[in-house]
């Protein structure tokens, strides 16, 4: 990046530095020392120019980021929010549509859970579609199979709460142990973590969050904003009341 600034201004100087009339070949040796001398000696009375420059490159390229990111939100917002295979929370008729991306590994996501469920409760017209995002391990994949597995027998959102207040490593087998004490059928959940219909919805939410550049957990899409990493509950309040407003 330094690179490219001094290269914009190696070239600002040697138009300004010019004379009038056109070139009709490349400049001199002498003259291109004389221009990066001139160069040199700015950038060295001026150093801050070049935190300028690279804040502006930067928010050029957030910008950038940003429209990409919502262009995204708006030709994937049926996926997002309306696939028939995502679990929901909250109010299934809700005027707001938060969707989730987390991992049952995730740290953060752990954290992120009750402030959420909080929001999500107390506000009462809130849909929280749950998209399962094994990023960090396959016994991350494992919990999300079981997770999907577990919806077929309705019992997700027991599942999925008492798996994300998980502490310490997660198995295979705590997986299996969590499934138990939430009333599960164990062996059927066995049996349909194996069914590729599952397999393929959590490979679509792998694809969804590339399309939205998303990278990490948790990450959350809410009106024309994804929002990545953790945030406040009153964040998302604010954001959830934008989103309101807009329609």
């Amino acid at each position: 990046m330094f690179r490219s600034v001094f290269a914009a201004a190696l070239l600002s100087a040697a138009f300004l530095a010019a004379p009038a009339h056109a070139h009709d070949g490349p400049l001199s040796p002498d003259r291109k020392a004389e221009i990066e001398a001139l160069v040199r000696d700015y950038i060295l009375q001026h150093p801050e120019i070049i935190l300028e420059s690279v804040a502006i490159m930067q928010a050029r390229e957030d910008a950038a980021k940003n429209a990409a990111a919502k262009q995204a939100l708006v030709d994937h917002r049926e996926a997002l929010e309306r696939d028939p295979a995502d679990p929901v929370l909250g109010n299934p008729d809700g005027d707001v549509t938060i969707v989730e991306f987390f991992d049952y590994q995730c740290g953060y996501c752990k954290t992120m859970m009750k402030p959420l469920m909080e929001l999500v409760e107390e506000d009462g017209n809130i849909r929280l579609v749950l998209k399962e995002f094994p990023i960090l391990s396959p016994t991350s994949e494992a919990a999300a199979l079981a997770s999907l597995a577990a919806d077929r027998q309705g019992r997700y959102k027991d599942f999925h709460t008492a798996l994300l207040g998980l502490r310490g490593r997660l198995t295979t087998e705590a997986i299996f142990q969590v499934a138990l004490e939430t009333g599960l059928d164990v062996e059927k959940l066995q049996a349909d973590m194996k069914d590729p219909a599952l397999q393929a919805h959590v490979r679509k939410s792998f694809e969804l969050a590339q399309a939205l550049s998303i990278q990490g957990t948790p990450a959350f899409t809410i009106g024309d904003h994804v929002v990545p990493g953790a945030v406040s509950k009153e964040q998302l309040a604010e954001l959830v009341a934008e989103a309101r407003e807009k329609g």
